[in-house]
């Protein structure tokens, strides 16, 4: 959005109308509060390593450490930069901890802070100044210990190998400081728990202190929700484990009273109870935790909804997970085991069972994957994971919530070739919004997600190649919906009639439930790939499920026994009724000054093992050698619903802002867009999530990607045609943007913070004079900077040289010096929630940005 015409601004931001919707508590809070976290004073964009639009002759703000800098109209290109190892923000602004990783304010001394965090969510506790802060914990990622699923093969396989954070942040674990994990011989039972307890969600109340800042306090609703909540429940069980352990025995972790199991299961809602009542856990409606939560959203009746993103878990690939595949029933298609039933760390000899941690503890996949409403405010509720909302890789959700009416959600799939959609209640909201500790409001407001229809979205193509925008309907995940794949010719025609070679990249595979007897399988359950290669006899196939319906329609229905196991399955069952697969849809925010909106962060358009996307509507790849071509990380969507209450099914959809830099064709000036909020004063506020091995240039690598002489880290070259994902690159480290909707700076996306190195801002929420954000994984993949057994020939220090665009598309080499791991929060001063340890362990933590208190 950086270089918009008044024209597109108002096409995009569309008419200030439609009937007033119930507004998120958080929002209502800041309102009642009279406060504003811009404020009427200047705010100076800060000068990040690339160039954009909004620096053409303003004041910029350019670091020269983590909190100085210089002011100046920085509009030119930068053939030097240097990246901090901070959270470094707007001058005007001062950021701080306010909870991290490890941290201990739960009524359970032994309970503690969980990793990675992610969406940040706050409840109001009224008749205070105080409230609930809820956040998630999406995964587990080195440093937290080498074990970490997600460690490279390069970095487990190092000898003498880097120190691991998990021993200096979490106290009572068995390995020194500098030794891993496996080397002390921590066993695989204490591993696969912590890294299940390190996920999830955690209730923390807050208040403010004298000076102002939100802090933590104990309070007796302060607690955990993590991977293995409820484990006890496991005593009942009959089954076995895949070596012939009873899962009777697993009802704790260690020794310590966090690692005993709880009864604090959750519960489904919805149709796909049915098929919970028939998983082989024979638990039932009962599940054990919730884990991988990514983004969320709020209700207004006073609960949040916490998304369960990538649960998938795979030997080899992603341990920290479920079995995804299902059969037609719904049910899994089995445990996750790899294909030697154990594996030896090379450096302790330790062996262990090569399951994911799902089937370690066993956790069915169909109960993960789902929207989880939790009541921060109300710790007996028992947390619930609502069915009707589909069971696919949810990023986040939002709402049009309106009186009287009925509640219409908008939810996206994080996957490459992930869906957009949409949920609508059968019944209506009340007319009236009662106070919210009213438990039975509550209830009756909940329910409205139990009882409804969910949608997929499809997209129809624009009127001409290459178009901007289109119209797109709504199609029901229902029984009765007919069959109607996009075939992959379809999906791919722009990809190849852009590229010289003619080809579409990964041969555009569509991923449909298999079946017997169904395009020549001979088993049914897990997904079964459509491609250019196989679909004109594929698709015939699935139309007639393999030639035995001739007389009608095929529907959903002859693929899946009950809607339950439908939603199970949502994501091929989707593409099976003709939903178009999207290019990462992540955070969907409806606009508040108008509902019928609904703002949507595609992040990015590459395809991939899970897919393609529709190349039709999003950019899948860099397709020509042109150093100015459309570059495809993602892109800001719109979606307008025709109906007045959001409820029809016509909407059409505009491509509002490609990604890219603005020096190449249609470049908006980012990569990767993420989460979105808006805040009090209608500005819209994003985050980008540039996959963490690109940053910079900054390949995974245990030696710290040093350079031979002469090389540049990123070139704008022949070989960045396809994905071109190395591109993101140029950006430096992930941000905080915020785009002004009226005056003289609308439609400039504004720089206002970068984080530190290899992490991710995420979850904006505006609480009165306060943004309080997360800062995740910093320092992922990556030894810690000053760890004596890191090793590699670079060090700490890297020196970057970048080729960039400027503005008219000119290309300039840009040497950028910046830290290969993190120390933060460790290495900031006490007084702003540090350590003042330059050395320090990185920790993931939430923290408070406001303007600095005047004097």
């Amino acid at each position: 959005m950086s270089n918009l015409s008044r024209r597109q601004l108002l096409i995009f931001l569309g008419a200030a109308t439609g009937a007033a919707a119930i507004a998120p508590f958080a929002t209502q809070e800041a309102s009642a509060l009279g406060l504003s976290f811009l404020g009427r004073g200047r705010v100076t964009p800060l000068r990040l390593p690339h160039l954009l639009p909004a620096y053409a002759g303003n004041l910029s703000y350019l670091p020269s450490s983590a909190t100085t800098g210089t002011f100046g109209t920085f509009d030119q290109p930068l053939t030097s930069y240097q990246i901090f190892d901070d959270v470094v923000v707007s001058p005007e602004f001062e950021r701080y901890v306010i909870i991290g990783w490890g941290d201990r304010v739960f009524p359970n001394p032994d309970d503690y802070f969980g990793y990675n965090c992610d969406w940040t969510g706050y409840r109001p506790i009224s008749g205070t100044q105080d409230g609930y802060l809820f956040v998630n914990h999406e995964y587990v990622s080195f440093p937290i210990s080498l074990g970490s699923p997600e460690a490279p093969a390069s970095l487990i396989n190092a000898n003498p190998r880097p120190q691991t954070s998990y021993p200096l942040v979490v106290s009572g674990t068995p390995a020194a400081p500098g030794t891993s994990l496996e080397a002390a011989g921590v066993s695989q039972l204490l591993r696969w728990g912590e890294f299940q307890y390190n996920q999830g969600g955690s209730v923390v109340r807050i208040t403010r202190n004298a000076s102002g800042r939100f802090q933590p306090i104990l309070d007796p609703n302060n607690r955990r929700y993590h991977g293995l909540s409820g484990l006890a429940i496991n005593r009942e069980r009959t089954d076995l484990r895949p070596d012939g352990t009873p899962y009777s025995a697993i009802t704790s972790w260690g020794s310590a009273s966090h690692q005993q199991g709880d009864n604090e299961y959750l519960v489904g809602t919805g149709p796909a109870i049915e098929v919970f009542k028939i998983s082989s856990d024979g638990l039932a409606n009962r599940i054990i935790g919730t884990a991988f939560n990514c983004s969320g959203g709020y209700t207004p009746w006073g609960t949040v909804l916490t998304a369960e993103e990538n649960f998938q878990g795979s030997p080899g690939a992603f341990f920290v997970g479920v079995q995804e595949n299902v059969l037609p029933n719904g049910t899994q298609t089995g445990y996750s085991v790899g294909s030697s039933p154990t594996v030896t760390d090379t450096l302790s000899g330790q062996t262990f069972l090569n399951y994911t941690t799902g089937t370690f503890f066993g956790q069915v996949g169909e109960k993960y994957g789902w929207m989880v409403e939790i009541d921060p405010a109300d710790r007996s509720f028992r947390g619930r994971k609502h069915t009707w909302l589909g069971r696919f890789r949810h990023e986040n959700i939002t709402m049009r919530t309106q009186p009287g009416r009925r509640l219409v959600a908008y939810m996206g799939d994080d996957r490459r070739s992930g869906h957009t959609w949409k949920y609508v209640s059968k019944g209506t909201l009340p007319l009236r919004v009662r106070f919210r500790s009213d438990s039975a409001y509550r209830d009756a407001c909940s329910a409205l997600l139990t009882d409804g229809q969910l949608y997929v979205a499809r997209f129809d193509a624009p009127a001409t190649q290459g178009g901007s925008s289109g119209t797109g309907r709504w199609v029901a995940l229902a029984l009765n919906t007919p069959v109607a794949p996009i075939a992959p010719s379809i999906l791919s025609e722009v990809e190849r009639a852009e590229r010289p070679d003619g080809i579409a990249n990964s041969n555009c595979r569509l991923r449909l439930p298999r079946r017997s007897g169904v395009a020549g399988q001979t088993v049914s359950g897990g997904v079964f790939d459509a491609t250019l290669a196989n679909e004109a006899t594929v698709l015939p196939s699935y139309l007639t499920y393999g030639g035995t319906i001739t007389s009608r329609p095929v529907v959903l229905g002859d693929y899946y026994p009950t809607l339950g196991a439908a939603l199970v399955d949502a994501y091929p069952a989707a593409n099976l009724i003709g939903g178009t697969p999207g290019a990462r849809p992540e955070d969907l925010e409806v606009n508040p000054n108008n509902p019928s909106e609904v703002f949507v962060a595609y992040t990015d358009g590459a395809p991939g093992g899970d897919g393609y996307p529709d190349s039709r509507i999003f950019v899948v790849g860099k397709y020509t050698t042109a150093v100015t071509e459309t570059q495809q990380s993602g892109g800001l969507y719109k979606i307008v619903e025709t109906s007045g209450d959001g409820t029809g099914l016509d909407f059409v959809w505009e491509r509002f802002e490609q990604a890219g830099e603005s020096g190449s064709l249609e470049g908006g000036g980012f990569a990767n867009v993420d989460n979105l909020a808006f805040d009090p004063q209608g500005n819209l506020w994003g985050v980008t999530d540039m996959t963490t091995s690109a940053h910079n240039g900054f390949n995974l690598t245990y030696s710290g990607a040093a350079l031979t002489p002469g090389q540049t880290a990123i070139v704008h070259d022949t070989n960045n045609t396809g994905t071109a994902s190395n591109l993101i690159g140029t950006f430096g480290n992930n941000w905080l943007f915020y785009v002004p909707l009226t005056g003289s700076s609308a439609g400039l996306v504004t720089p206002f913070a970068y984080g530190p190195p290899r992490c991710e801002i995420t979850g904006p929420t505006f609480v009165g004079d306060t943004l309080i954000v997360a800062v995740q994984h910093p320092s992922e993949d990556s030894p810690m900077n000053g760890d004596p057994n890191a090793g590699g020939a670079a060090g700490s220090v890297l020196t970057r040289d970048i080729q960039m665009l400027d503005l008219a598309g000119g290309l300039y080499t840009q040497t950028r010096t910046l830290l290969r791991g993190s120390n933060w929060p460790s290495n900031i001063a006490t007084t702003d929630g540090g350590l003042d340890l330059p050395n320090g362990p990185a920790r993931p933590t939430v923290i408070g940005l406001r303007r600095k208190p005047l004097g």
